[in-house]
């Protein structure tokens, strides 16, 4: 096959290596038993079809065929290797054991294989950044350099988590399953975590020159779409809906040189409506569920501003109430901090500050930006222009992120 056709099936298969490849290697991962050796057998299972294809047609089902080509092509080698290595011989024969991949794959399988492959990559073994690192790579797919981009680490060092979590996987023998119940709930709690901090640092980014990174947003969303595909459990709603609902603000949290716009500068008819409503409708589900917990609560505050034609008509009164709950569900103080934004915006900035001034007093904040950054516009707003400078100043010390500091910059011109 040759011209316009061979070029219509590249195109169909570099298609379908994007929209199916996790599927197919999180079932050579349970097949094979081995990360390296899934993502080798995912390899050259494409490269067979990009060489067989042209020749003898699309299968009628790719999916089964790529899982079924991967997993020969794996035994194939584990056998020719056995020549220097017996005990290949032995992984070969193991593997070879399991029945064969049926010509059609029944799809609640591989579902389930990618649900698999989640709670391992998220496993609580596994050292925090190591989740993330291996989740975004087996279960997004995406490239050690992207990664290491996203989170402004050496590409080296992103492979070296990658390695040590696939290592620690392998050695202490964690089980490729979805746990059962009785171990679900803490388990689940790794997974969002996970899905969290990636959209937390495509959010508001940790450090560089944009405050946002709508890849990391939109990975994170994807993730906690599959997710909830394959358990719909209701903190695994209220989290997509939190994503949803923050990232809705996209166009309008930035000018176009890339400045920081706060919520109530914000124009709000940029708000992406259809996320919205996604959003609004998870957290009703999750809320009518009543086994709720800390990522509902959130997304239950995400909602209220949603719903505010305007930041005028925000009912603060209702976010503080939300604030409460979620204090006794899972006390921290950076919600302390956004409750006392929100009693400054319900009851006055003096309210607000003699909050945020007993918070920071503890010293649970020092190292954190936002709480300096309130404490600083509450001053401004109150025309105590010295103070207000000064903790501006101190958030400006902290901040690695450029708009943030052009931000703070920025208000400190406009008080002195």
């Amino acid at each position: 096959m040759t011209g316009p056709e061979h070029t219509d099936l590249r195109e169909q298969i570099d298609g379908l290596y994007r929209s199916d490849s996790r599927r197919v290697l999180a079932t050579l991962i349970r097949l094979l038993g081995d990360f390296d050796r899934a993502e080798e057998a995912l390899h050259d299972a494409f490269m067979a079809a990009i060489d067989s294809w042209p020749a003898d047609g699309v299968p009628a089902n790719p999916r089964a065929w790529l899982v079924s080509t991967g997993r020969f092509k794996a035994i194939d080698k584990l056998r020719r290797a056995a020549r220097f290595d017996a005990a290949r011989a032995d992984i070969a024969a193991q593997i070879e054991s399991i029945a064969p991949p049926p010509d059609d794959i029944d799809p609640d399988s591989v579902e389930d294989d990618r649900l698999r492959l989640i709670f391992t990559c998220c496993h609580p073994a596994l050292q925090p950044d190591a989740r993330i690192a291996l989740t975004l790579r087996e279960v997004c797919g995406l490239a050690t350099e992207e990664i290491a981009r996203a989170f402004l680490s050496p590409a080296p060092t992103i492979a070296q988590r990658i390695v040590r979590a696939k290592g620690k996987i392998r050695d202490a023998k964690i089980p490729y399953q979805v746990p059962g119940r009785e171990e679900l709930p803490d388990r689940l709690d790794a997974v969002l975590h996970v899905v969290y901090l990636v959209f937390n640092e495509g959010y508001s980014a940790s450090s560089g020159a944009s405050a946002v990174r709508h890849d990391l947003c939109d990975e994170a969303i994807r993730l906690g779409r599959l997710l909830i595909e394959l358990l719909p459990e209701p903190e695994a709603m209220g989290l997509v809906a939190l994503m949803l609902l923050h990232d809705a603000r996209r166009l309008a949290r930035t000018t176009p040189d890339g400045d920081l716009l706060l919520l109530d500068e914000q124009d709000r008819s940029l708000w992406n409506l259809p996320q919205i409503v996604e959003g609004l409708a998870l957290v009703e589900r999750a809320l009518y569920s009543r086994r709720f917990g800390p990522y509902t609560l959130q997304a239950a505050i995400a909602a209220v501003h949603a719903e505010a034609n305007d930041a005028a008509k925000t009912d603060w009164m209702q976010i503080v109430g939300i604030y409460d709950v979620l204090l006794r569900i899972e006390p921290s103080p950076v919600a302390e901090l956004n409750r006392a934004v929100a009693i400054a915006m319900r009851d006055g900035p003096d309210a607000g500050l003699a909050i945020v001034d007993a918070i920071l007093a503890r010293g649970e904040l020092d190292a954190y930006a936002p709480a300096f950054a309130a404490r600083a516009d509450l001053c401004r707003r109150l025309g105590r222009k010295a103070e207000a400078a000064l903790a501006y100043r101190r958030a400006i010390a902290l901040t690695r992120q450029e708009p943030e500091r052009r931000f703070f910059e920025k208000r400190i011109k406009e008080i002195t």
